[in-house]
């Protein structure tokens, strides 16, 4: 991978690449490296690794200024209801996930790799996930934190299912795609909702936490639902320091069903990039996005399905889904459509080593702060004032991330499951 932007051409025969039904068509087309979706892929994780610019900190010491409010509010994730720059994070990975995927199944089949092999190391690839995100969950606990809420461990649950799913009919794939999502919502609309008197207190809702439902959108209500019940079961089949009660958050287990589902919608996507390649279906992308937007809204609005990602709802796979359509849409249109490539390049060094950057952010943060005031000290990062100091300290330690996955990029090292 000396250059980045490779188009592969040569041509082989569907005979010698594998002669089983179990070859998704598309699989046989020429690869061709998407620079849009790495720089897509490498904005969401640079979103993610700029948490350590704590807008919200800043933002405390501006109380008046919109400007730092809104920074503050698209860097952290809404109490429920609705959606922050920062909740686009996690269903934008995972919506990735699945646009590589007809990308990585066609390199394999071109390698001559059976489907039993693909499997294997899929499975493979799942079970490192899984580990990987209880490991990072685990790092400030005093026993393993077994929890399989955060993003890594919820792909990882629902990987092996998308690459069956991938040699399917697209018919096929929208079909189950429905069925995910329809039986999801019925067996939480089946699940009985808290009733007026129910003690939301006991499962770490305070009392002036107003962001509760009421009516049949109710079923969808913090740590009282479906998903907390099943938690409350599973979870404490391991080993834990206490009981599991409730998550502080919200987050479940169960959520990567839902997830699942916004991982087909991925690799439809990516699949119609292979599809109609060298051409970018922008047009369908917008189509998708915007129909997908405006049905979750309205299923919200009509108190059927809220859009809530902390639970990862239905109206929330579909309305996260239509805005990383959208967004690819947008990221496909200005590199891939008007060849603005070179000012990408930031975002690709990073996208194409997401899962470097992924572990970086989450275990470097304290190394590199201090690090930087030890050396530094913090009259260094006070130049423009005490409030602005986490800031460019943040800037400091963002610019450390980046340049170290430059190097790596230099030197064609990508870490890979």
């Amino acid at each position: 991978m000396g250059n980045k932007h490779v188009i592969f051409k040569e041509e082989t025969p569907a005979a010698e690449i594998e002669t089983t039904s179990r070859v998704p068509p598309v699989a046989l087309a020429p690869i061709t490296r998407n620079v849009a979706v790495d720089a897509y892929r490498g904005f969401v994780m640079l979103l993610m690794m700029g948490e350590i610019l704590h807008f919200s900190q800043v933002a405390q010491s501006f109380p008046g200024s919109m400007i730092w409010r809104i920074l503050a509010y698209n860097q952290s994730h809404v109490e429920w209801a609705g959606c922050s720059l920062h909740d686009l994070i996690q269903p934008s990975f995972t919506f990735l996930v699945g646009v590589a995927l007809p990308y990585s199944i066609a390199s394999r089949v071109r390698q001559g790799e059976s489907f039993r092999r693909m499997f294997a190391h899929t499975l493979w690839r799942a079970v490192v996930l899984v580990a990987l995100g209880i490991f990072l969950r685990s790092m400030a606990s005093p026993l393993t934190n077994f929890t399989f809420e955060d993003t890594l461990t919820q792909i990882g649950m629902g990987y092996p299912f998308l690459f069956l799913l991938a040699f399917l009919s697209p018919r096929k794939q929208w079909v189950i795609l429905g069925a995910i999502l329809g039986g999801y919502w019925l067996a939480w609309a089946l699940y009985p909702a808290p009733g007026p008197g129910f003690d939301y207190a006991s499962v770490g809702v305070p009392a002036d936490w107003h962001h509760n439902f009421s009516g049949f959108a109710a079923h969808w209500n913090k740590n009282s639902n479906l998903g907390s019940a099943v938690d409350q079961w599973f979870l404490n089949l391991f080993r834990r320091d206490s009981p599991f009660v409730y998550n502080g958050g919200g987050y479940l287990t169960l959520s990567f069903i839902p997830t699942l589902g916004t991982m087909i919608l991925g690799l439809s996507a990516g699949r119609w990039l292979r599809e109609f390649s060298p051409v970018i279906p922008i047009k369908r992308f917008l189509a998708m996005g915007v129909a997908c937007v405006v049905v979750s809204l309205v299923l919200h609005d009509l108190g059927i399905s809220p859009i809530v990602k902390r639970i990862w709802t239905p109206g929330w796979v579909l309305f996260s889904g239509g805005v990383c359509f959208l967004l690819l849409a947008a990221f496909s249109q200005i590199i891939e459509v008007n060849g603005h490539r070179k000012w990408a390049f930031p975002l690709v060094v990073v996208g194409t080593n997401s899962i470097a950057a992924y572990l970086i952010a989450h275990m470097w943060e304290q190394f590199v702060l201090s690090s930087w005031l030890i050396h530094l000290g913090h009259k260094t990062f006070q130049i423009l004032g005490v409030a602005l100091e986490p800031l460019l300290l943040g800037i400091a330690a963002l610019l450390t991330y980046w340049l170290f996955l430059w190097w790596l990029y230099r030197r064609n090292i990508f870490l890979r499951i």
